[in-house]
């Protein structure tokens, strides 16, 4: 499949801010299953952009800009996919499965957490993979898709305890359980090809990856129910959201900020109605 995306990021300052550094995990490894064929990121201003990697392996712009009151990050990109029936393999890996046992402030698990990964845990023993669908299984049947009581700061136990949030929340109560259970797992930001045909978005999309002995990494898309598939772009990971958000920063003096995000993904060929 071959799917096109287009993702525009507008933050505005009144009054201007002095100066802004952001960084940019925007975009997207080639490995199997998916293959960069163009990708390009533009900004309005005549801001500075510098590509390194972060120690994740992800792709990294480094922007500068000084004064200004508006700035806009625009990204189009299309990729080739294929269904490798959620095996993560051929991606950067430069840390051991066990670094992604650690918990950090987001994804650290609260009593109702240990007790969904021992309930887990005891049920499936050994059985890793069994455990993660299972897992992924219960948080999609007792949680509910809701953009409102959730932000960008809120903790897994948060999540948890209110069985609402964004696919960026379903991740983090997901990485959390794993965890608790002996499971490495963590963060994936990217893009989603949806099914309903609706192909403007908010925002990007966030779902998990669990390393399993004998298999490997592979994807779990909690807010949608299934693994990854040829639908998924895979951008950045992290140990949670905040080493994989696509656009993270700060600024020097200016008023209050206000931001704007439209995604669009479709796939390449088809003819779409907005």
């Amino acid at each position: 499949m071959r799917l096109r995306i287009s993702h525009s990021t507008t933050y505005r300052y009144e009054p201007r801010a002095a100066s802004i550094i952001q960084l940019l995990r925007l975009a997207p490894h080639d490995h199997e299953g998916q293959y960069i064929v163009d990708w390009q990121i533009g900004v309005s201003s005549d801001a500075r952009l510098r590509l390194q990697h972060d120690s994740f392996g992800n792709l990294v712009h480094i922007l500068t800009q000084g004064p200004t009151s508006e700035i806009t990050i625009h990204v189009d990109g299309l990729v080739d996919t294929t269904d490798t029936q959620g095996a993560v393999r051929g991606t950067v890996e430069r840390f051991p499965s066990a670094l992604f046992l650690r918990p950090t402030d987001l994804t650290a698990g609260d009593t109702a957490i240990s007790a969904l990964a021992g309930e887990l845990r005891a049920a499936f023993d050994a059985d890793h993979l069994g455990l993660l669908h299972a897992l992924m299984a219960r948080l999609k049947r007792e949680m509910t898709f809701d953009t409102d009581p959730t932000h960008p700061g809120t903790t897994a136990s948060e999540a948890y305890a209110l069985k609402r949030g964004v696919c960026q929340d379903y991740a983090h109560v997901f990485i959390a359980c794993a965890r608790k259970a002996g499971v490495p797992a963590r963060f994936v930001s990217g893009h989603f090809l949806r099914s309903d045909g609706v192909v403007e978005q908010q925002a990007g999309h966030a779902w998990a990856e669990a390393f399993v002995p004998d298999l490997g990494w592979i994807g779990f898309d909690p807010a949608n129910g299934i693994c990854v598939t040829e639908a998924h772009v895979r951008v950045a990971i992290g140990l949670d959201y905040l080493g994989a958000a696509p656009v993270r920063g700060s600024r020097y003096g200016g008023g209050p900020e206000m931001l704007d995000v439209a995604v669009h993904v479709d796939q390449a060929g088809s003819q779409s109605q907005n």
